[in-house]
Parts: structure tokens; C-alpha cells; sequence
């Protein structure tokens, strides 16, 4: 969890920075993601950083609590959010990365298998996987802002994280990739075999979280898998 902790820290440092540099006029332009603009993205890696301390918090106190009331909630929340100023906004960006960073810092070894609730309900995830969660939320998020931070930039250290973890999610087929810069090779979907898709690691992670048309990697036995949007 420490190795976690310090990737999570760089990546909260680049992200405040490059946050920062932007104008006004800069936080107001689209971003990479549809239909939200820069200071959406900034919004809802406030509010989630803070949903996920609440939720952490709530385990350690024995008071569960989830990470949003509701996922209209969520929603509104991102919304009216990314309406603030950016002053306002940076201030809840940096905030919520002190706060998240000190709550998953104090949460005991004992406590890391507890489960949260991501909506009243809804799904739910050990307390220990947060750090994870957040680091993936904040490297991807980062690069969603089309400010000048791209894949090509993640650590490999993150890339291994990221492509470890876009495993567990449910592919309709099997398939490998290999990452050139890191020499590592990671199987998909349920049993061996596919194909082989190769580049480099930021490229792969970035196409496996639904993003980009895959058009710098390689194909070996196959056509590129579809990538859902993560």
C-alpha cells in the first residue's frame, strides 16, 4: 500500500500543477471527455476524492457510510460544481486530495477488507482497493483533461498498476497484450489465447479504458478487441 500511496502522490502533484496552469478560459474548454468541459473533469476528481474519504472515514469511525448519497446526486454534484469559480474549484480539487490521501493513511490494516458502498445498495469494494481506485481516477483523468499531460507521460509504475487492474473487468473476448517499453505481457477475458495486441504500455492502457481508436498499437492473430468505455 506505501508503493500505492507515493504513485498516488506524484500523480496528485502533476495533477494540481497542471490545474493550476490553466486559465480561466482554459477550465471552461471542452475536454476529451463528451459533453464535459475541463472543469467537469476537475469537479468530479474533487468530489471523488471526498466521496471516497467520506466512505473511509465511515469505516475506521464504525458510522458506514457510501461514497455518493445516490448516483443522481453524484451527478447534480459534478454539475454544479463544475459551475463554480476556479478558484473555488481548485481550492475542493486540492482539498480533496490532502483529505483522501490522510484518510486512506489511517485506515488500518484490520479494516482493509471492509466493504463500501459505491451508492446506497449498489455495488461494493474492499476499503483497501481505494487506493487504486483513486490512483487510476486521477492518471486517467489527468490525461482526459487535454491539457498538455497525455499517456505517454504515466509512469511505468502506474501503467502496471492500470494494466493489471483493467483485468478484472468483463471482456466478451480473450486476448493478450505486450507492452514494448516494459516488456510485460497481460491476459484478458476468461482463458488463454486471442490476440496479441502490442505498443506501448501508456498507449495500451489508454486504448483498455475505452479511449482512442487503438490506431498506435499492433494486431497479431486477429482484429483489435472492442475496449468499452471505462
Amino acid at each position: 500500500m506505501d508503493h500505492m500511496l507515493d504513485l498516488l502522490a506524484d500523480a496528485d502533484r502533476l495533477l494540481v500543477r497542471t490545474v493550476d496552469s490553466l486559465s480561466d478560459d482554459e477550465l471552461a474548454s471542452p475536454s476529451l471527455l463528451p459533453g464535459w468541459t475541463r472543469a467537469h473533469v476537475v469537479a468530479h476528481l474533487a468530489l471523488n476524492g471526498e466521496g471516497l474519504a467520506r466512505a473511509l472515514t465511515g469505516v475506521v469511525t464504525d458510522e458506514p457510510a457510501p461514497m455518493y448519497d445516490s448516483q443522481e446526486a453524484r451527478d447534480a454534484d459534478i454539475e454544479q460544481l463544475s459551475q463554480a469559480s476556479p478558484t473555488e474549484l481548485r481550492e475542493r480539487l486540492m482539498g480533496a486530495v490532502t483529505l483522501y490521501t490522510e484518510s486512506a493513511t489511517a485506515l488500518p490494516e484490520s479494516r482493509q477488507a471492509t466493504r463500501i458502498e459505491r451508492t446506497p445498495g449498489g455495488p461494493t469494494f474492499p476499503a483497501g482497493d481505494t487506493v487504486v481506485m483513486r490512483l487510476r481516477e486521477v492518471e486517467v483523468h489527468h490525461a482526459d483533461l487535454g491539457a498538455g499531460y497525455s499517456p505517454a507521460d504515466w509512469s511505468h509504475g502506474f501503467c502496471a498498476v492500470l494494466l493489471e487492474s483493467m483485468r478484472q473487468r468483463r471482456w466478451p473476448t480473450s486476448f493478450q497484450v505486450h507492452a514494448t517499453d516494459m516488456q510485460g505481457t497481460w491476459e484478458y477475458g476468461e482463458g488463454p489465447g486471442g490476440p496479441l495486441v502490442t505498443g506501448a504500455a501508456g498507449d495500451l492502457g489508454w486504448w483498455l479504458t475505452g479511449r482512442g481508436d487503438g490506431s498506435r498499437l499492433k494486431v497479431e492473430g486477429g482484429e483489435l478487441p472492442e475496449a468499452p468505455a471505462w
